[in-house]
């Protein structure tokens, strides 16, 4: 069975999009440089920032000329709105200074006298101009029938599966014109680039997504998806076991998250753990005790030299100074020649 045409699926798109997006319409009176300039800036962009974009060069700067000679630092700076200032301010340079080139002055008037096919011939031919600008200002500027795409236009078209790989690296849509008429040229291609602006914006956008779904059905596999990182993932797995550690931060807390109390059966338990610790290491230093000195008297602990307990060293001093006290003091008190010494002691001399 055949597929749906490429006419039925452009229309598809094309109702799809009237849902979501109103169109922008181009102003017929500027000048075809300005819309070559504002088509620099609208790749990949939102019209308004382009807008906003373009008007800030021209309030900032001198002229056209002092734009030209500038640099593009100085210009992305200005348009640092868009999603790639340095991209934009090249384009926009590079324009500019072949236009110059061409004809000392900054002027493409002379585009609209001219046939369809030479006015497209010279437009590709100056540097800094892409497929997306060209076609802007063919249809905005040359009243003539073309969509402009630009790559983010070509992503989107990528995922419903419009266009190939090999479409998008040429930067076409075959039969985009034949499928969409020039009375809906406009609308559709502006409607077609706010698309591809919401997805450069944020291509995870559930918005986004809805559009996508609602254009084919079948997408929902090929649209992108975050990454979830490594630490997440761990996070989500492993809760249990960083919750509860000790000087860990919780998140939106700058305390360290405190242990849990320990309940009253744990404590029982590491009670009975310390005393049998303790049991185990006295029975480990009595067993490791050297043997006890040869010689020592029945009745006496036995220590090995050197190692008697403070107790044992204080009572072998005290009853070492009785000793020596007993043997300065001479006979026993209750001597008969104590006594009698005692006595002469008491006389008085004559």
């Amino acid at each position: 069975m055949a597929g749906p045409s490429r006419t039925s699926q452009f229309s598809k798109v094309h109702k799809t999009l009237k849902k979501h997006y109103k169109p922008v319409v181009p102003d017929p009176e500027r000048p075809v440089l300005e819309h070559l300039l504002l088509a620099c800036c609208l790749e990949n962009a939102h019209h308004p920032v382009a807008e906003e974009s373009l008007a800030a060069l021209v309030h900032t700067f001198f002229d056209w000329n002092e734009i030209r000679v500038s640099t593009i630092r100085e210009l992305a700076e200005v348009m640092a709105a868009l999603p790639d200032p340095p991209a934009a301010a090249s384009r926009v340079k590079r324009v500019l200074q072949h236009v110059f080139e061409d004809g000392y002055s900054f002027d493409l008037e002379e585009l609209r006298k001219s046939n369809l096919g030479p006015a497209v011939e010279r437009l590709n031919k100056l540097d800094g101009t892409t497929a997306f600008s060209v076609a802007y200002v063919v249809q905005s500027a040359l009243g003539g029938h073309a969509i402009p795409v630009d790559p983010a236009t070509l992503a989107v078209l990528r995922l419903v599966e419009l266009v190939t790989d090999e479409d998008v690296e040429a930067c076409v849509v075959p039969g985009l014109e034949r499928a969409i008429s020039k009375s809906k040229g406009v609308e559709f291609g502006s409607q077609l680039h706010q698309l591809g602006a919401d997805f450069t914006a944020n291509r995870y956008s559930p918005a986004v997504h809805e559009i996508l779904l609602q254009i084919d059905p079948d997408i929902k596999d090929r649209l992108p998806k975050r990454r979830v990182s490594k630490k997440a993932r761990a996070g989500t797995g492993g809760e249990a076991e960083a919750a509860g550690q000790p000087g860990d931060v919780q998140p939106g807390s700058e305390q360290p998250a405190q242990p849990a109390e320990p309940k009253p059966d744990d404590k029982k338990k590491d009670a009975v753990k310390r005393s049998a610790g303790r049991k185990k290491r006295a029975d480990a230093e009595s067993a490791k005790a050297p043997p006890a000195e040869e010689g020592a008297k029945e009745g006496e602990t036995a220590w090995p030299a050197g190692k008697k307990p403070a107790v044992e060293r204080k009572r072998t001093a005290s009853a070492r100074k009785k000793t020596d006290s007993g043997k300065s003091q001479g006979p026993d008190d209750g001597s008969e020649e104590a006594r009698s010494a005692a006595g002469l002691s008491k006389r008085k001399p004559r």
